[in-house]
């Protein structure tokens, strides 16, 4: 009697996901053809993204940061599963790319973030919301301020080192200059410390800020869309399926794994492991085009990534129990 309710649950979680993943794939698309049959140079992808990286995403990134002092007291256990899981996952992916790939230091460091760095802005906070209620808003906004903190910085440094590889004080300074002048970095520090001086952002720079970041995620969707355009995927398919394997089905399994470990709530268990079950964020291209590296590679396995959310998204959910 429940095989009835239990195949409506699905098809209803099927259809929220595709009504999320299609203005997505619709972007990518647009600014697919853009380049393919609306022959727009590749100059122009090239400075959407150099917008997006250095303006729209630090204007956005700034802003969020900038509230971070009235956040409630973090869970810190909730923070330590879910980034644990990142950590170790971004450390595994370093030595697959290595090893399986033969990639340089840079390369390694992309290719690791792209297993870990979820999109939780546009899949996984609306997804949280309507899978499991308003209860689970808090948990994911938590998380969603961290992301960004960490994620972005732990690349960051990684790609720095890999770049300088210095021991020396001179060396140590100048990987330390370029992660603190990156723009992803300087503007969540930025945003990070005028947050705990208490003072609000005046609304005419709040507003703003507001406008160029809501242009953040689409245009960089559109920018990825561009870029698919004048890459050959085939060349990268291999690596792009290893990225989504350890994004969609890896990841996952670590963050249950480590939730029962420590004991999280039910409730906090379905959030993190959604959340690590979202697909590769739009975000992780940018880095890629920024460091010049993988960039084909990353826009196929954003991709595909989204495309396969729509199966291991519903089965982690189902697993967990959630109506």
């Amino acid at each position: 009697m429940s095989l009835p309710s239990t195949g409506n649950k699905a098809a209803s979680m099927l259809q929220h996901l595709i009504l999320l993943t299609a203005p997505l794939f619709l972007l990518v698309l647009l600014g697919y053809a853009l380049v393919q049959w609306g022959s727009w140079p590749k100059e122009i992808a090239d400075g959407l993204t150099r917008f997006v990286f250095s303006v729209a995403i630090p204007a956005m990134l700034f802003r969020l940061m900038s509230g971070v002092s009235n956040l409630p007291p973090p869970n810190w256990m909730l923070l330590i599963v879910f980034f644990g899981s990142c950590l170790a996952i971004f450390v595994l992916g370093r030595i697959l790319a290595r090893f399986m790939f033969r990639m340089d230091g840079v390369s390694q460091s992309v290719f690791g973030l792209g297993a870990v760095f979820s999109n939780i802005v546009l899949l996984g906070l609306p997804l949280s919301k309507i899978t499991l209620g308003d209860a689970a808003v808090p948990a994911v906004s938590l998380i969603l301020v961290f992301n960004a903190f960490l994620l972005w910085t732990l690349v960051t440094v990684s790609v720095e080192w890999a770049r300088n590889r210095s021991t020396s004080l001179a060396g140590l300074a100048k990987t330390a200059k370029d992660v603190i002048t990156n723009p992803i970095v300087a503007s969540i520090l930025g945003g990070t410390l005028f947050g705990f001086t208490g003072i609000p952002l005046p609304t005419v720079i709040d507003s703003t800020f507001v406008l160029v970041g809501e242009a953040a995620a689409p245009l960089a969707l559109v920018a990825l869309g561009m870029g698919l355009a004048t890459y050959s995927l085939q060349e990268g398919m291999k690596e792009s399926m290893v990225i989504c394997a350890l994004k969609l089905v890896v990841q996952p399994l670590l963050v249950y794994g480590l939730a029962r470990w420590v004991g999280l709530s039910p409730l906090h268990t379905q959030a993190v492991v959604l959340l690590a079950a979202a697909p590769t964020g739009a975000n992780v291209y940018l880095m890629a085009r920024e460091f010049r590296t993988l960039e084909g590679t990353i826009a196929f396995a954003m991709v595909l990534s989204v495309a396969l959310s729509s199966i291991t998204i519903p089965v982690a959910l189902a697993l967990l129990g959630v109506n």
